[in-house]
């Protein structure tokens, strides 16, 4: 299954991370979202390589994401099916009520950031955000489905 999805994170403690070529973060104890695409013949199973990372079964680094997983606490994914990229406009939804992380995840875009800040889990407004852009059902999907 195609889509786009959104990754909600927890951070529970302050913590400067080296994130590929962006160089060292600093990330604040809070929660993130990620705004990714699924659209490969993998579809979701980007998701599920996500969850994987975060409890250290998979090593390779592909992407941005992948150096803060090991890091945080996955809390769930908000995954809407579509076969159109829509990440961006799900991102650009999220950046105006949350705190973007310049560069993060957009190298092949022209987004500030994939990632944002937010002090709350903010996974109801994920799933209004991809049901919005998709036009379908978001679903939730949890690391220990």
């Amino acid at each position: 299954m195609k889509g786009v999805y959104v990754l909600i994170l927890r951070l529970d403690e302050s913590r400067d991370i080296r994130v590929g070529k962006i160089g060292r973060l600093h990330f604040r104890r809070g929660y993130y979202a990620y705004v990714g695409s699924a659209q490969g013949s993998g579809g979701e199973k980007r998701v599920i390589r996500h969850f994987n990372l975060a409890h250290r079964k998979n090593a390779p680094r592909k992407w941005h994401i992948d150096y803060i997983l090991p890091y945080s606490e996955v809390i769930c994914a908000v995954f809407s099916e579509t076969n159109e990229k829509l990440e961006c406009a799900v991102a650009k939804i999220i950046g105006e009520f949350s705190e973007g992380i310049k560069g993060f995840g957009c190298t092949d875009c022209s987004c500030e950031s994939h990632l944002f800040f937010t002090g709350k889990n903010i996974m109801d407004e994920a799933s209004g955000a991809c049901k919005g852009v998709s036009g379908n059902e978001s679903i939730i999907i949890y690391p220990n489905m």
